[in-house]
């Protein structure tokens, strides 16, 4: 996580000195690609056993952080932009705590994965500097992908399989903030921060053990726009 963060200031450090020679964006058509930082939060998830001897598990699952990568398409009005966003990020997970025995999986090898498909309207915060602030935020769908995952259990050492691998899709929502900073006339860096979430994903709905969890977290990026 410190090596993410020191890339993501470092890079930014790194284009200071073309801002001096830059102007402020135009109206316009624009695309856009970006880099960054997934910062998931840690989730519940629910689990069922059916069967003979049929259980419930409420678990709590806390991830190590992932990529973000995506790009986007839209029109710049001015002082608001639509826009259309193409995303994936994820968060492996690092350890899995059942609440109601207490026992905690260690060692997990897992990961919850998102493509995104969102559609956004951010506000511009124009002035006379080269830097415009912005904020917004959008809706859209997500399908969440979640691992075959495997933990050791602290208290047996036992290596066990706690959720099986399957997909579903589901309404996603962010909100966020960043700095759009010209260029040239046709070409500005992007710093945003983005909240993230989906609703609750239903995995194997149709096995003998089906998974219920959502996906919310935080991203940093780094990206550039192109506008035409």
């Amino acid at each position: 996580m410190k090596k993410g963060l020191m890339f993501f200031i470092a890079l930014v450090i790194l284009t200071i000195p073309a801002m001096g020679s830059a102007m402020p964006p135009r109206p316009g058509p624009y695309v856009a690609g970006f880099l960054g930082l997934a910062l998931p939060v840690n989730t519940d998830a629910t689990s069922t056993q059916y069967g003979p001897g049929a259980k419930n598990f409420n678990d709590r699952v806390e991830f190590d952080p992932g990529i973000l990568i995506g790009g986007s398409g839209g029109f710049d009005f001015g002082f608001v932009r639509i826009e259309g966003e193409l995303a994936y990020r994820h968060g492996e997970i690092s350890s899995i705590t059942e609440q109601i025995s207490n026992v905690k999986y260690t060692n997990v090898d897992g990961r919850v994965g998102v493509y995104s498909a969102m559609f956004n309207v951010f506000f511009d915060l124009h002035n006379p500097s080269i830097v415009t602030p912005y904020l917004g935020g959008g809706i859209g769908l997500a399908t969440l992908y979640l691992d075959d995952t495997y933990g050791t259990a602290t208290n047996t050492g036992y290596r066990e399989r706690l959720y099986r691998s399957d997909e579903d899709t589901v309404f996603a929502y962010q909100a966020g903030a960043g700095l759009d900073i010209a260029l040239t006339r046709m070409l500005s860096l992007d710093i945003g921060y983005r909240y993230f979430g989906t609703a609750k994903g239903k995995f194997n709905k149709s096995s003998y053990m089906t998974t219920e969890l959502e996906f919310k977290g935080h991203s940093a990026s780094v990206g550039i726009r192109v506008k035409f």
